[in-house]
């Protein structure tokens, strides 16, 4: 029941609209006045719905305008040998680099396009050699940079050629194969996966008893032979998701915090209970009384702990590339799986979004592409469009195609031939728990590591 007032209310001018037309046909009388206020309305709703649409071509030509002038820079950060830090250290990195938000004016927003910078965080296996990358505007490279040495001082920063261009187009004939996917939450935002925090390394605890989230990760990419590659890439901006206000008739909307604190407080009401306080209580007549079950109180102590912490809008995608000979489908399912660590059934989970495979479009909506197989033909296709919207790390701006949805019951008769991207918010403990160096107790001989410090040498140095 929930399900039909969610669609009811998500569609009501289209039935609205149907309701109308059988009024009309039914009786003479309103199908004469009707047309009379259909020709009278006609053209300020044409000039309505044209605005509307100029407005939004207009704001996609100006941002995409500001985006191409954008100069990026891929740094590749090699980690030193020993990391004694706790990913704490990565958080602090996160929020003083990479948290850049501010308020833009309306000729900023309107005329010139300007958008927040959006940064990559990827982890990279190329024939077995893992490396750690970030993508970032090179306005900011600098500050990138003393930001990762005031955490890890004896790390190393170095600029690199993007790794992906060595891809050619994925076609039938291409000597690459590819298979990507995307990730999305099972649950509301609120609700965080399994960080650090729950593996215990916030407590620092010796290096041999500690169980890293990120050390399967790089055993898994450092395992593949010549030929593979596996990269893997975490895009976020500082949030600014907005989520709908289901209580009022016109969507308002509201940020991912206040969201959160109306998720928990959703999933306490049916444990909610009011009784009269006692006769004589200065304070009078009724008290409200929370008796959860045990079993969630991980659950509203974990959604406490995450909009406590700033969070980031996030997109997650992984690829799987090899030369089709030595094309391994197991892998496939290899990466995917990595990710079941930080699953918490309590909370949430990352599941697999937007696969480049058979069941591309079983998203479980109402689609008819949702029951059908894609071809071979088409999935090459979305191969090579994963292949081109990874290497332009997109998820924030989309091209115009990504933002024109027909509603439904008319999408379920189309059948696409690209991907929607799924963004949700993720706090910068949850992040630092994805991406992040591993420890001393990791040692996989295709990491590269820096073994002594770098450092300039004395100013007083005799000449």
């Amino acid at each position: 029941m929930d399900k039909f007032s969610d669609e009811v209310k998500g569609h009501w001018p289209f039935l609205l609209i149907l309701i109308f037309g059988y009024l009309i046909f039914q009786f003479d009388i309103i199908a004469f006045w009707a047309y009379k206020i259909f020709l009278a309305i006609l053209p300020i709703a044409g000039t309505a719905v044209l605005a509307y649409t100029a407005h939004a071509f207009w704001l996609h030509y100006v941002e995409a305008n500001f985006i191409s002038g954008i100069e990026w820079v891929l740094l590749e950060i090699v980690p030193p040998r020993d990391v004694l830090r706790s990913p704490k250290a990565m958080e602090l990195f996160l929020s003083s680099a990479l948290y850049q938000s501010s308020n833009k004016s309306g000729i900023e927003s309107y005329w010139i396009g300007a958008v927040w910078f959006w940064f990559s965080l990827e982890i990279v296996s190329i024939d077995g050699q893992v490396h750690f990358y970030i993508r970032v505007p090179s306005r900011l490279k600098g500050l990138v940079e003393t930001q990762m040495y005031a955490q890890y001082p004896q790390a190393q920063v170095k600029e690199v050629e993007d790794y992906t261009l060595a891809v050619d187009k994925i076609t039938a004939d291409s000597k690459y194969n590819l298979w990507g996917c995307e990730f999305k939450l099972t649950k509301p935002d609120a609700f965080p996966i399994k960080t650090y925090v729950d593996f215990g390394l916030d407590k620092d605890p010796k290096e041999e008893y500690k169980i890293d989230p990120i050390s399967p990760v790089v055993e898994l990419f450092g395992s593949i032979g010549k030929g593979e590659q596996m990269w893997m890439q975490i895009v976020i901006t500082p949030s600014k998701k907005k989520f709908p206000e289901h209580a009022h008739f016109w969507q308002k909307t509201h940020d991912w915090v206040k969201e959160s604190e109306m998720v928990v407080r959703r999933s306490l009401e049916e444990f909610t209970s009011s009784r009269v306080r006692a006769e004589g209580d200065p304070t009078g007549g009724f008290s409200k009384e929370v008796r959860a079950p045990s079993f969630m109180d991980e659950m509203i102590k974990g959604a406490a702990r995450k909009f406590l912490k700033i969070g980031f809008d996030t997109g997650i995608r992984i690829c799987y590339v090899a030369k089709k000979e030595v094309f391994n489908m197991n892998n496939r399912r290899n990466m995917r799986l990595i990710f079941r660590q930080y699953a918490a059934p309590y909370s949430n989970e990352l599941a697999r979004y937007n696969s480049t495979q058979s069941d591309a479009f079983a998203t479980g909506e109402k689609t008819l592409s949702s029951f059908i197989p894609a071809t071979r033909s088409t999935i090459t296709h979305l191969a090579d469009r994963m292949l081109l919207e990874y290497r332009e790390r997109e998820f924030f701006h989309p091209p115009m195609r990504h933002k024109i949805r027909l509603p439904w019951p008319i999408s379920p008769f189309i059948f696409p031939n690209f991907f929607h991207h799924h963004i949700f918010v993720l706090n910068i403990e949850e992040i630092a728990t994805l991406w992040h160096f591993p420890g001393q107790i990791l040692k996989v001989p295709t990491l590269e590591r820096i073994e002594s410090k770098e450092a300039a040498p004395p100013t007083n140095l005799p000449m």
